[in-house]
């Protein structure tokens, strides 16, 4: 599974990379990102819903949350 790292990094550019890496991506493909910009709490779950994306989880860590998101 890819890791995409956006610590460190404001929104939208945690939403900008993961539409990038699934743009083309076949079905069932799964990425993990990395964000510790609180926007992200509300950007990445809206742009799964817009894009059938699934969220399959959202787990915090210790500085950051680690998102688990599927091209459906």
């Amino acid at each position: 599974m890819e890791t995409l790292d956006y610590r460190g990094k404001r929104c939208p550019l945690p939403v900008i990379g993961l539409a990038k890496r699934l743009k083309d991506a076949p079905p069932q493909t799964t990425v993990r990102l990395l964000a510790d910009d609180p926007a992200a709490r509300v950007d990445i779950p809206a742009w799964c819903r817009m894009r059938s994306a699934e969220l399959v989880s959202a787990v915090d860590a210790e500085d950051h949350v680690v998102y688990t998101v599927t091209q459906r």
